[in-house]
């Protein structure tokens, strides 16, 4: 069972707005078995090994944020179960005192012999990136992926035992569209909860003004079919719920562009090589890989983290940058 967080009120991260930062997505490595069209290049040029986080690195910056008050984090990549060892590390932040929500963000396509090491070491909940359920379609938009491999996964994520497992469902226009329905019924019919979600202009990937949807419009060719009520429930991230009276499913809607979610943001990214983006949608960040391999103390470490909330803007506009994006680093770079 999880300890209680028991970091004292003045070492918890607070920016300067006021809002609580209790929510880190640390990324594990920025190389993938797919190379979805919205989130990285064809021919990707990865990171050499000296420059990213060892998982021992991993462990000490997630255990400094634990002990600064941080109850959620969520491991991200690239495909974060294609790191060598990745049980290593994830077996230890399971057991972190403090960290009551250990979450991972996966394609799948490694879920099915994955899954019950996972649950064993005490990830919470999965989230999956389900873009599609036609097989060529797939293909095309993972360039390399195998959709029934992802669906062995998900199968194997709820032998295995976890539940309000969420898919992703990236929104593009003229690419996946005609498929929503047929997403949220595959995720009602599973039990499972399903997220759709805007593209972000991350990356210098072009035409994304042509394939971009808003939420709202999203919602409006799903009301036809499902009665969507909304709630007020909350996973402690950006995703607004609706309900379907009588099933267990929620069906979510990230809205960086049409409604940002900044106001209450409580959330910071860790990249693979340790830099620290307070902001998603901006390119300021504090690296802390030097910290790491220069000797630096706990103390030390931690009053960087705590620094980093000076840097953190009150929010983004993604609204004019579709396809000159000012963030040019990829998806895969900034994790999830």
């Amino acid at each position: 069972m999880t300890q209680e967080n028991t970091a004292s009120p003045a070492s918890r991260l607070i920016d300067k707005y006021g809002r609580h930062v209790n929510y880190v997505r640390l990324s594990i490595t920025d190389r993938c078995d797919f190379r979805c069209t919205y989130c990285m290049a064809e021919e990707m040029t990865f990171l050499p090994r000296e420059a990213v986080m060892s998982l021992e690195e991993s462990l000490r910056v997630a255990a400094a944020f634990v002990g600064m008050g941080v109850n959620k984090l969520r491991i991200t990549g690239g495909e974060p179960l294609v790191r060598k060892n990745v049980m290593w590390l994830i077996e230890r932040l399971g057991a972190l005192p403090g960290l009551d929500n250990l979450v991972l963000t996966t394609n799948g396509s490694q879920l099915d012999r994955f899954a019950e090491p996972l649950k064993a070491a005490g990830v919470k909940r999965i989230n999956i990136s389900l873009d599609t359920l036609r097989p060529e379609r797939f293909t095309a938009i993972t360039r390399i992926g195998d959709l029934d491999k992802v669906i062995r996964g998900i199968d194997a994520a709820q032998a295995a035992g976890f539940r309000r497992t969420k898919l992703n469902a990236v929104m593009m226009r003229g690419v996946n569209d005609d498929e929503f329905v047929n997403l949220v019924r595959f995720a009602v019919d599973r039990e499972l909860d399903i997220s759709f979600i805007e593209e972000m202009p991350l990356g210098e990937i072009h035409g994304r003004s042509n394939t971009y949807i808003s939420s709202e419009e999203t919602r409006a060719l799903l009301a036809p079919h499902f009665d969507l009520q909304a709630t007020d429930e909350s996973t402690g991230g950006p995703a607004r719920y609706w309900r379907i009276p009588g099933k267990t499913s929620r069906i979510g809607f990230i809205s960086p562009h049409s409604h940002n979610f900044c106001d209450t943001c409580n959330r910071v990214r860790v990249t693979a090589k340790g830099e620290l983006y307070p902001c998603l949608g901006q390119n300021d960040a504090l690296n802390l890989l030097p910290l790491l391999r220069d000797g630096a103390d706990e103390g030390a470490l931690r009053q960087a983290m705590m620094d980093s909330m000076g840097i953190k803007p009150f929010g983004h506009d993604f609204s004019q940058q579709m396809d000159s994006p000012q963030v040019v680093r990829f998806m895969s770079m900034t994790g999830g």
